[in-house]
């Protein structure tokens, strides 16, 4: 009977992220801040009555690139043209005032080291942990208050993308402090030839679609095809580019975000996506979530990593972005959507101990830093709009 032990959990997590989303929403805010809480009830900090198995990270997997999915798929592309070079500027700050915050912040705790040590390459990992942006709850927080498609949300998910690709290109560098068998020239060609690739063959992809959507308009096909086509490119994107699979999902996403049938997708997708696999992936959070490795030394480095991963891209992100003419509350904006951490923190926290580069005691310090932002995240940005929307009305 164990093998249908899976059914009980997904119940289990399917009715306690409904049940506190609820209990979010009925206190104003988000309801994906209630499902990460579920997440850490039901899992290992509290009750201990659902495991994180590999069924339940496939279905948390395909929860994300869903939501990146829809995220592409609503995005205004006169807008994301708009934001572009902003956009870029503004994930360059994102990335690398954090790199050198964390790597000064280890220093300050472990010792400076000089260039090429061991303790060297370490701090410098910590700051490659710090770069990481993960916009999913992001998403998730725009859609829900219906910003998604603004200036805002689209410069917040261009720059996210943007980041994406150089925290790769960084890794990989400080990897190649270690192994000298890791190329960035590589990385680089690779990051280049999968936007080639999808620009190229997005095209066709595009004309098919259009002339799919004049014969076969509003049906289940043309849904089935677009997430056929969502899940493909995350696969590509993820094993043959390097690149993590949220992004091939976005990008397809944006390939098909012009098509007449884009909102009816978008709307389709979103049934099964808010049914079953986005509360998997907000509680999925919570269920990795374990603190038994925590000693005192640990506790305040973990609070401190925490407290200059949220600074390093609110005021990297939010500084570039008033200096680039943004408004003070908009650049505030930018900077807290660009704080969440997720999956990516995650993946890159698994290199380097795949690596060597740092040991498992870290990895409740990155957990910590996904739980707090992915929490905070969601309600500073519905505070900062909705005390826009009251200044607008007085």
């Amino acid at each position: 009977m164990e093998k249908y032990e899976f059914l009980k959990d997904l119940a289990i997590i399917l009715l306690s992220a409904k049940f506190f989303g609820l209990v979010a929403k009925k206190f104003k805010a988000p309801q994906v801040v209630g499902e990460i809480i579920a997440g850490l009830i039901i899992g290992g900090c509290f009750l201990g009555i659902v495991e994180e198995s590999s069924f339940i990270s496939g279905i948390a997997e395909i929860g994300v690139i869903m939501l990146m999915f829809e995220a592409g798929l609503g995005t205004n592309m006169k807008k994301l043209k708009e934001t572009g070079v902003k956009a870029t500027i503004i994930a360059c700050a994102g990335v690398f005032i954090p790199l050198i915050l964390g790597t000064i912040l280890y220093m300050s705790f472990y010792g400076f080291a000089a260039y090429g040590t061991e303790e060297f390459t370490k701090a410098l990992f910590i700051g490659t942990i710090m770069t990481a942006t993960s916009v999913s709850i992001t998403v998730a927080a725009l859609k829900e208050m219906g910003k998604l498609s603004g200036t805002i949300g689209t410069t917040i998910m261009s720059a996210a993308i943007i980041d994406d690709v150089i925290g790769i290109i960084v890794l990989t560098m400080v990897l190649g402090l270690r192994d000298t068998t890791q190329n960035a020239g590589i990385v680089i060609v690779k990051s280049v030839l999968f936007f080639a690739l999808a620009a190229v063959t997005g095209f066709v992809v595009y004309k098919v679609f259009a002339w799919l959507d004049t014969r076969y308009e509003h049906t289940r096909r043309i849904t089935i095809a677009s997430l056929a086509y969502c899940l493909a490119m995350a696969y590509v994107a993820e094993k043959y580019f390097g690149i993590a699979d949220i992004t091939g999902a976005y990008v397809a996403g944006i390939v098909l975000c012009n098509l007449s049938d884009a909102t009816y997708i978008e709307r389709r997708v979103d049934i099964s996506s808010y049914l079953v696999f986005a509360p998997v992936f907000f509680a999925g959070i919570g269920l990795k979530t374990s603190f038994e490795s925590m000693d005192g030394t640990l506790l305040v480095f973990s609070i401190a990593f925490v407290a200059v991963a949220l600074l390093g891209k609110v005021v990297g992100c939010g500084l570039v972005s008033r200096a680039l003419k943004f408004g003070w509350s908009d650049s505030l904006k930018i900077g807290f959507g660009m704080m969440t951490r997720g999956e990516v923190a995650l993946i890159v926290t698994n290199k380097g101990l795949d690596a060597g580069v740092i040991s498992n005691e870290y990895f409740s310090a990155v957990i910590l830093l996904i739980i707090i932002s992915s929490i905070s995240t969601p309600l500073l940005l519905k505070m900062l709009y909705n005390r826009d929307e009251k200044s607008a009305k007085a």
